[in-house]
């Protein structure tokens, strides 16, 4: 067995106690301290004689400690009988504290009465300064763990944050969340007003609505141009710098702040770093940042300008698909409407709101232009007229102005390198410049420059197509006393192009009428000039020996040369004026309609074979006779009269003959009109023409004419030839000529003021006594009769014809009537 080494010196057991390496002390079961050692009285500057027998040890700690001596240490002391490394402050002499470990046992005697309490206590300063130490590392750790946590939760909102406006929203929580800061705010620059604006704050009732310009002195506008954090630890400092900014942090009661700029780039990196916006934030009491604070913040600021630029690419390209959806659906609703007015209308009608407060095209198109406004209220027009001439002139745009509308931009519309007009507008507030939609707005102008002039070329078709149809429709048809011709021709509705149905009346013989209706496949000056071949050839090949079969043979060759007429179809009939025999032929045609006196109308269905050229079917041209008794009437018509998509053609031809039976009795002038407005009204989408032969005769000249008054020569010289046919004595043909032309020239110069491709219809009847004409036409008149009536051309009308009345219920119309010479 070991045995204890001897020491080579004696061991006094009073000197062990007394200086022993902790302090000991021998209290009674209350508490009454009875015995105590010199390391204990070194260490709490008492002497002995103040303790032993005079205090208790629960009297030596801190009140806190009293409590807990109380509550827990003698209780436990009692029950189990020792308690050990209670950590108490004992109250030195000098009213220091002392850290200490108590360790107890409690003694007792045989009966099992407790005696004595024996305490051993230790010197614990050292450990208890490690353990704040400890417990301030872990309250930094903690701290910085919710930091983390709460850069963490910014970071996916961020990411997570499709617009720079929910990306500020996202920013300005961070500083709350990772500092406990009590107030945020986040302004954003606006690079196209130079300005940043006040996007998110944590106050209750939003941010101010503050637009900094971004050279202006403010604190916020002083960071985004030096792109430096500051951080303001006191009142004084951000006097020293920015006194805007310490009365602000007085007014809100702030005492520390923090600007912080959002920057795009990687954390330390300044070259070639953007600043997007500012985030600024401060605290109610003074405090100042760590470094490893700060590196937060500065980590914040670039992940935030991060997220900014990534939005700001988000929405470049959300505008970039936007505008093209724009641009292209402009286009296609362009392209719906094929009028020029109409067109230019659509686009300013789409431009406001969606792009622009005001809209306005300015067309260089006849005498006093034509002009397109949606939107208000217009810039200066002074102004503006300057601008529009400037840009007409040089056709560069002007995307800003100096004057009284810097938002205002005029741009040339342009096609095949030529300026057809202006568009201005005006950008609504709060959204981009016009100079930052530069590309746009330039695309838009070229795709509508190029739409407007396809209108302006799509009229000028049209109104060569419409002229040269109805000049082939308006020929000059037989009069005789054994017959009379109505006709009627009505152009499709919606702005379609014109067709290339046509009706034709001539005498082969002067004892043989010829009487056609067709209709030409397509449509545009194609089909008007297919049909005026076709009218041609009909003339140049009838003959008093032919009959319609033979004629539809030649037509069949003729065909194969002219191929545009290929499957046109026709009704043809010739009428034999002495026997009134009829023999009749119809290529693919619908039957002409008979109605005799006293009998239904019927349908003429003899005589059919396919559309001429075609090489399918029935080949073989065949016609067919049928007697004419005096009073009868025939109808040639096309299919636009009585074909329908929503019913069948039998119903059609059923209605036609109702409404045909109807009007047996009523006078051939206005037949063919009457029937075209009960069956198919004014807005059709196909052509009608009909023509109407009957027994007796009532003479009409129908002529239209472009709004153009090179064309009014073109007029006098036809209606001259007409009164001449007519034996018009040369004294009322002159005052005829005369007065017509003036009611053209005005309805061309106040009717169509806006609408150079408008049409000018002219009417003129002879009876024994008088000689009737009427001008019509379907524009909007800005001058009144009153202002007509001050100038030369009506007082010259009312001089030269005996009456003259006006009819402004649809459009205008002049009727103007002259007494014959030998009925005066």
């Amino acid at each position: 067995m070991t045995q204890d080494l001897r020491v080579p010196w004696d061991e006094d057991p009073g000197d062990l106690y007394e200086h022993a390496p902790c302090g000991y002390l021998t209290t009674l079961p209350d508490g009454t301290i009875v015995r105590v050692n010199e390391t204990f009285l070194a260490w709490t500057g008492y002497d002995r004689a103040d303790l032993v027998g005079r205090r208790r040890f629960r009297d030596l700690l801190s009140p806190g400690d009293k409590i807990w001596y109380e509550t827990h240490y003698a209780p436990l002391l009692s029950m189990q009988g020792d308690v050990h490394e209670v950590a108490f402050d004992v109250v030195c002499a000098d009213g220091r504290r002392l850290s200490t470990l108590v360790n107890s046992v409690l003694g007792r005697d045989p009966g099992g009465s407790p005696r004595a309490v024996r305490t051993t206590i230790f010197d614990a300063t050292e450990r208890r300064g490690y353990e704040k130490e400890l417990l301030a590392a872990r309250h930094a750790a903690e701290s910085s763990e919710q930091r983390v946590r709460a850069l963490q939760q910014v970071v996916a909102d961020l990411a997570a944050a499709p617009t720079a406006t929910e990306v500020a929203e996202a920013v300005v929580r961070a500083p709350g969340l990772a500092f406990g800061a009590g107030h945020s705010s986040v302004w954003l620059v606006d690079p196209d007003r130079a300005q940043l604006n006040a996007v998110a704050s944590t106050d209750p009732g939003g941010p101010a609505p503050d637009d900094i310009p971004t050279s202006a002195t403010r604190p916020v506008a002083e960071v985004a141009r030096r792109g430096d954090l500051h951080v303001f630890a006191t009142r004084a400092e951000a006097e020293v710098e920015f006194p805007e900014l310490a009365a602000a942090m007085r007014r809100t009661g702030c005492r520390t702040a923090v600007l912080l700029p959002l920057t795009t780039g990687f954390a330390g990196e300044t070259i070639g770093a953007e600043v997007l916006g500012v985030l600024s934030f401060g605290f109610a009491e003074q405090r100042g940042l760590t470094d490893s604070e700060l590196r937060v913040v500065r980590l914040l600021g670039h992940q935030a300008g991060q997220a900014l630029d990534r939005a700001r690419l988000y929405d470049d390209a959300r505008r970039r698909e936007e505008r093209a959806i724009f641009l292209a659906g402009t286009t296609r609703a362009l392209e719906e409407i094929p009028r020029l007015m109409p067109r230019a209308h659509r686009l300013v009608e789409r431009i406001v709101p969606d792009v622009a407060e005001w809209a306005a095209v300015r067309l260089q198109v006849g005498p006093a232009g034509l002009l397109a406004e949606a939107g208000g209220p217009g810039p200066d027009p002074e102004r503006l007229a300057e601008r529009v001439a400037t840009v007409v002139a040089g056709g560069a745009p002007q995307l800003t102005d100096d004057g009284p509308d810097p938002d205002c931009a005029v741009l040339p519309l342009t096609a095949g390198g030529k300026v057809l007009g202006t568009l201005a507008l005006r950008m609504a507030p709060g959204r981009r410049t016009a100079a930052a939609e530069a590309q746009f707005l330039h695309d838009l102008a070229d795709r509508a420059g190029l739409a407007l002039e396809n209108a302006r070329l799509y009229e000028q078709e049209r109104a060569i197509a419409r002229t040269l149809q109805r000049s082939l429709l308006a020929g000059d048809l037989p009069t005789d006393p054994r017959f009379a011709v109505e006709t009627h021709y009505q152009a499709a509705a919606h702005d379609l192009e014109v067709g290339g149905d046509w009706y034709d009346a001539f005498l082969i013989t002067p004892d043989k009428l010829a009487v056609v209706v067709g209709d030409v496949v397509g449509r545009g000056i194609d089909a008007a000039t297919t049909m005026g071949q076709l009218r041609s050839a009909i003339r140049a090949l009838a003959s008093a020996e032919a009959g319609p079969a033979r004629l539809l043979e030649r037509l069949d060759r003729f065909v194969d040369r002219v191929e545009s007429a290929r499957m046109a179809t026709l009704a043809y009939c010739e009428i034999d004026l002495k026997s009134s025999e009829m023999t009749y032929a119809c290529a693919g045609h619908l039957p002409p309609l008979l109605a005799e006196p006293g009998d239904s109308p019927r349908y003429l269905l003899d005589g059919r074979s396919g559309a001429l050229g075609s090489r399918a079917g029935r080949t073989a041209r065949v016609e067919h006779r049928a007697q004419l008794p005096a009073g009868s009437r025939l109808l040639l018509y096309t299919d636009g009269l009585i074909e329908r998509r929503n019913r069948r053609i039998d119903k059609g031809f059923e209605v036609l003959a109702r409404t045909y039976a109807g009007r047996r009795d009523a006078p051939l002038p206005g037949l063919t009109a009457g029937l075209a407005e009960s069956l198919v009204g004014k807005e059709h989408a196909d052509d009608v023409c009909l023509l109407c032969l009957a027994l007796g005769t009532e003479e009409r000249m129908e002529r239209s004419i472009g709004a153009d008054p090179v064309q009014i020569a073109l007029l006098r010289k036809d209606l001259r030839g007409w009164l001449t046919s007519h034996q018009v004595d040369g004294e009322s043909t002159q005052a005829v000529l005369l007065a017509c032309s003036e009611a053209v020239a005005n309805a061309i110069e106040h009717g169509y003021r806006d609408d150079p491709f408008g049409i000018v219809d002219v009417t003129a009847t002879v009876t024994a006594d008088t000689v009737e004409v009427k001008v019509t036409d379907r524009g909007n008149w800005k001058a009144s009769e009153q202002d007509v009536a001050r100038g030369r051309g009506l007082q010259l009308i009312r001089q030269v014809m005996d009456q003259v009345t006006f009819d402004r219920a649809e459009g205008t119309t002049v009727t103007m009537r002259r007494t014959r010479r030998r009925a005066r």
